[in-house]
């Protein structure tokens, strides 16, 4: 029975290309959120002057996690020099969980090392890379998955707190309902566009956002780009570089001697 569908769907005059393109463009289509975050007056200046919402998702689950690690603690234009670096160990320059974890755990410690990569985060890697690799984290259940589940199963992997995991709902997986209340930039968007005298509260910013469910992604994202031209976000200048470099070379040092260095996990 199977092999007679798939013949009928190999004669389709529609080419699978064609097929896939009309589900991506499903999956992405975010006018319907739009249409319900104009009833908010503030929301409905900013979608006019941000215009289409390009969220879109990634079908790649491994390696924007191992983006997330690597971006600890640095600025993100140091993280995306030092990550491809990283990327250039690998066939394709692309990280998979078993090329990692052999990588890391018998490598060359003088490549590892270019790459910027400290005791700890490498500790993170090895252990996100096992994560995958024995199924603890469920890739393939994901889409049957709640939100918290995939939160609660993320958060167990070492160095991935709940912000790095919304951030995955959001940006990866494009989970349309997700409001992450202590994401700084958002709580700043907020009290910009609302005109707060200060940022609200976990509880305060939640009763804000029911108004936006179950669209509360979208929403989020139309209020981080209406930050753009604001101020230009991730700016680094030169001289900070190479403080974060300098920095960066300290802890390794530091950890090289044994010494603790408080990491944060997001």
């Amino acid at each position: 029975m199977l092999k007679i569908v798939w013949s009928a769907v190999c004669r389709c005059p529609l080419s699978c290309k064609t097929i896939m393109a009309t589900i991506k463009k499903r999956a992405t289509d975010w006018s319907t959120a739009r249409k319900h975050l104009r009833r908010d007056p503030v929301l409905r200046k900013i979608i006019a002057a941000v215009g289409p919402c390009n969220l879109k998702p990634h079908r790649d689950h491994f390696i924007p996690l191992c983006k997330a690690i690597y971006s600890q603690q640095i600025s993100s234009k140091v993280a995306a020099v030092l990550f491809k670096r990283f990327q250039q160990c690998f066939p394709r320059r692309r990280p998979t969980p078993k090329l990692v974890e052999k990588l890391l755990t018998a490598g060359d410690s003088a490549a590892l090392k270019s790459c910027g990569l400290s005791r700890q985060k490498r500790e993170y890697l090895i252990d996100l890379s096992r994560h995958f690799i024995d199924n603890r984290f469920p890739t393939r259940r994901l889409s049957r998955m709640e939100d918290e589940e995939i939160i609660e199963s993320l958060t167990a992997i070492r160095g991935i707190g709940r912000w790095t995991a919304e951030m995955f709902l959001m940006f990866v997986l494009n989970r349309p309902d997700v409001l992450p209340v202590d994401d700084f930039g958002l709580q700043m968007a907020v009290k910009k566009a609302y005109r707060l005298p200060d940022k609200l509260k976990a509880k305060e910013f939640k009763e804000l956002g029911e108004a936006w469910r179950p669209h509360r992604t979208v929403a989020s994202w139309y209020l981080w780009r209406s930050l753009d031209g604001v101020k230009k976000q991730n700016h680094t200048s030169k001289p900070q570089i190479a403080r974060m470099r300098q920095a960066i070379r300290e802890a390794d040092e530091a950890e090289a001697k044994g010494k603790l260095v408080p990491m944060a996990v997001d």
